[in-house]
């Protein structure tokens, strides 16, 4: 994999207007003082942090409590940690890992050795259930366009904010001299349907993850901490035997759409982060049903809507 070690030398040496987000990171490091909101500073060490996941809103947790608002406030509380298989989201920050550079791929390995087998012919390798993960880098480094296109500073931290409340972003990749971003996803299938129940249609993996509203936000993020307007592209590759992979654009009318639920949304979500109004359950997600109390009696065909 000798090729993603060259990319990662010259991605160094690219995207030179980003130097203002490093530097804040390198000052935000020197102070570990968090007595207050007012003196919270965004840095690689705390950008997951339940302080500043409180402070900044975030197109994960806004995504999750338009998913379910009583799950994501207990989650965001602390009092509730979803159980689902990590497979997935430690493949995919493998992946991650390995095209920000070879310091932090290693960081990675250092920190989840869960995904490296422990005994038998494989010891200190990946286990199988993560192999997938380097089919796909390899489906990516080995691919000139890709090469060529994930040029920049990656990994950056953006904050601003949208219609009076303060967000958060981190730029996969961040190219300002060319003017895009890239955020790189990996999916089940590139052409698998999801089924949008709430609009009686079926729709590609963007927008069932709603991703586009990610890419707006990044979009506007990045324009207030740099002064640019950058074109957002997802490069997504698929989880299967023999991974695919394509340069994925959004849509203006996507990202328009992903500016009118933030509008929409926000000022209940906020009330609903405050304790100023009670949180909504979605009925359907495992918390929902955890807390649930047979409460009524329903019809056979209302099982299904």
């Amino acid at each position: 994999m000798t090729t993603a070690t060259k990319n990662q030398q010259t991605n160094r040496q690219t995207s030179q207007q980003a130097k203002p987000v490093e530097s804040k990171q390198q000052q935000s490091k020197k102070s570990n003082k968090k007595t207050s909101h007012s003196d919270l500073r965004l840095d690689d060490d705390n950008y997951y942090s339940k302080d500043t996941d409180w402070f900044w809103q975030s197109p994960t947790w806004f995504k999750k409590f338009l998913n379910c608002e009583a799950e994501a406030l207990a989650e965001l509380k602390g009092d509730y940690i979803p159980d689902f298989d990590q497979t997935a989201l430690l493949a995919g920050n493998y992946l991650h890992s390995y095209f920000e550079s070879k310091e932090a791929h290693e960081e990675f390995l250092e920190n989840h050795p869960e995904i490296l087998a422990k005994t038998g012919k494989n010891k200190g390798k990946l286990k199988s259930n993560y192999l997938i993960a380097d089919k796909a880098i390899e489906c990516l480094e080995t691919d000139p366009a890709f090469n060529e296109l994930y040029q920049g500073d990656k990994e950056v931290i953006v904050t601003g904010e949208l219609f009076g409340v303060k967000w958060k972003g981190k730029i996969d990749c961040l190219n300002l001299e060319r003017g895009y971003f890239i955020d790189l996803k990996t999916t089940a299938k590139l052409d698998k349907k999801y089924w949008n129940n709430k609009e009686h249609t079926w729709e590609s993996f963007v927008a069932a993850y709603n991703y586009q509203l990610q890419m707006w936000v990044y979009q506007q993020l990045i324009k207030q901490t740099f002064g640019v307007v950058c074109q957002p592209y997802i490069v997504a590759v698929s989880k299967e035997k023999v991974p695919d992979k394509a340069i994925v654009s959004i849509p203006d009318y996507r990202m328009e759409e992903a500016k009118r639920e933030i509008e929409m949304r926000q000022n209940h979500i906020e009330l609903v982060k405050t304790g100023q109004i009670r949180p909504n359950f979605c009925g359907k997600c495992d918390y929902c049903k955890e807390h649930k109390l047979l409460s009524s009696i329903i019809p056979m065909d209302q099982l299904i809507i």
